[in-house]
């Protein structure tokens, strides 16, 4: 008859076997030491650590990826410390040098008084998924790009770019990356209308369109013509700073090409104002949250004298 300790033995054996037999990852960390208590020998295959390589949070934490890194770290302890359960997806630090995407799903652990006690949770390779997400987001920006254009400017129209933003505001939701919008408006484009015409007038939006189009290079940066004389940039994964300078890259670009414009009191030469806002939304923000801040910026640029850059409150 085996007895109560050699059953537990046994039990743990399955339970450690079972474990490590899957593709997921488990782990184990204790709260008041902050140390790894386990960690799965599947990690070794996947990211090229040895299990015994993993002793502490901080080793956990210098394996991230710099960009994951803070807001990983800061959303994991504060969900920990609430006691909540969570997840959170980032890439981690291979031995060769490269970088693999995450899953790590989270379950807090209490002791009886209610105090956590122990972190345990699952790892998971989403690098595939991450992938074939990244593939279909392009197949479909692109799509995009190719249905929504603006018939005058060849860049993105109004309904494209509604359709933009709501995509990318629920990406900055799930990743906690903060996303930007940029919003432009030519100084006096009725002025430049009356005194030069329309066709005129359709050739400077035509050119102010293709000179943003060029600065907007990276892949997911979207340009779209807003309404009349107003373009909107939005660029995801972008800070606040970030996006003043690809504001003032398109402000000083729009004046260097000397267009004329006599009747404009900002300048003898075609300008723009624009307004400038980013933000790391929560679930429950909307976008038209950060579009009224931007746009309300945009104002004040005008307000101040135009040609130049107004950044908005926090929406």
């Amino acid at each position: 008859m085996v007895d109560i300790g050699t059953r537990a033995e046994l039990d743990g054996d399955v339970y450690r076997t079972l474990l490590e037999s899957t593709n997921a990852i488990p782990w184990k960390i204790d709260w008041a030491t902050m140390a790894f208590a386990y960690i799965g020998p599947q990690i070794e295959s996947l990211l090229g650590w040895t299990p015994e390589s993993w002793a502490s949070v901080q080793d956990w934490v210098d394996r991230m990826h710099p960009e994951d890194r803070a807001w990983v770290v800061d959303f994991c302890v504060a969900q920990s410390k609430d006691g909540v359960d969570h997840e959170a997806d980032y890439r981690a630090l291979s031995k060769s040098g490269e970088y693999v995407w995450i899953r790590d799903v989270v379950h807090v652990v209490r002791n009886a008084e209610g105090e956590v006690e122990a972190l345990v949770g699952f790892m998971f390779d989403i690098s595939e998924r991450k992938r074939t997400e990244e593939k279909l987001l392009n197949m479909q920006r692109e799509l995009e790009r190719l249905s929504f254009k603006d018939g005058l400017t060849g860049v993105g129209n109004r309904r494209c770019f509604d359709k933009v933003l709501k995509n990318e505001w629920s990406c900055a939701q799930r990743s906690r990356q903060p996303l930007s919008l940029v919003m432009l408006d030519i100084d006096y484009f009725k002025q430049y209308n009356d005194h030069y015409g329309h066709i005129q007038g359709d050739n400077c939006l035509k050119q102010v369109g293709a000179l943003l189009d060029s600065i907007a290079t990276r892949p997911r940066d979207f340009l779209a013509r807003y309404g009349g004389e107003e373009f909107v940039l939005v660029l995801p994964e972008t800070d606040a700073q970030s996006a003043r300078s690809m504001a003032e890259r398109c402000r000083e670009l729009i004046e260097q090409t000397q267009m004329p414009h006599e009747k404009s009191s900002a300048a003898p030469v075609l300008t723009v104002s624009l307004g400038v806002g980013a933000v790391v939304p929560d679930m429950a923000d909307e976008p038209l949250s950060l579009i009224d801040a931007v746009d309300r910026a945009l104002y004040q640029a005008k307000l101040q004298g135009r040609n130049r850059i107004a950044m908005a409150d926090e929406p």
